[in-house]
């Protein structure tokens, strides 16, 4: 049985409980931190939370030091580097840092599991995230900047890619609890559309 390694943000943390009983039976499921994340992880990282790609990158190299292998990486991040502390303000990880460091995972990713697949960030109401977010600001025009970032980077094989961002935005409706996180339900559906991606890509790598 393949084991699946998660390692991403608080989207990641919510809808990871419903694709680790989707793939149950089929691939061995685990994430940074362990399955058990409490809701203080949710925003700011920690444990399980991987946070923005300075962090990610950081764990990596901590697990190349070691003999951390997997099977299939599944990747989720972005949120976090386009956090500004004001309106108008820098990015917590300008677009250029965000590339490189994009690069350096891309690469160190390939060396510790198999199979990597990366998952297109979640967007946002801009409104609703200034209504809901006093403590900083995010942009919808910046993630979807970050994505075609990382689409660049991580749009060439071997590295998969499944677009959990646009499968998120055709829902319609009210799919958001909160400023950036999602539903119980939309939680459920991500998951659905993952576990089917992961169930094709496993399938069809050499």
């Amino acid at each position: 049985m393949k084991h699946l390694f998660v390692l991403g943000d608080s989207i990641s943390i919510q809808y990871g409980p419903a694709l680790h009983q989707m793939l149950r039976g089929r691939f061995i499921y685990s994430r940074k931190g362990g399955l058990q994340a409490g809701e203080a992880e949710i925003e700011s990282p920690a444990i399980a939370n991987g946070g923005d790609s300075s962090l990610v990158l950081s764990y990596l190299r901590e697990q190349a030091s070691t003999c951390f292998h997997t099977d299939i990486l599944l990747l989720n991040f972005g949120l976090h580097d386009i956090k500004q502390r004001e309106s108008g303000g820098p990015c917590q990880v300008p677009a250029e840092q965000y590339e490189q460091n994009l690069i350096e995972i891309r690469a160190l990713a390939l060396t510790l599991a198999e199979q990597v697949i990366w998952i297109r960030t979640t967007l946002l109401d801009d409104a609703r995230h200034t209504a809901h977010c006093k403590s900083f600001h995010r942009l919808r025009a910046h993630a979807e900047a970050y994505n075609a970032i990382a689409d660049r980077v991580m749009g060439v094989d071997p590295v998969k890619i499944a677009d959990l961002s646009g499968f998120t935005d055709q829902l319609g409706g009210e799919v958001y609890c909160d400023h950036v996180h999602f539903t119980e339900e939309v939680r459920r559906l991500q998951a659905a559309f993952l576990a089917g991606s992961v169930w094709h890509f496993a399938e069809t790598s050499p």
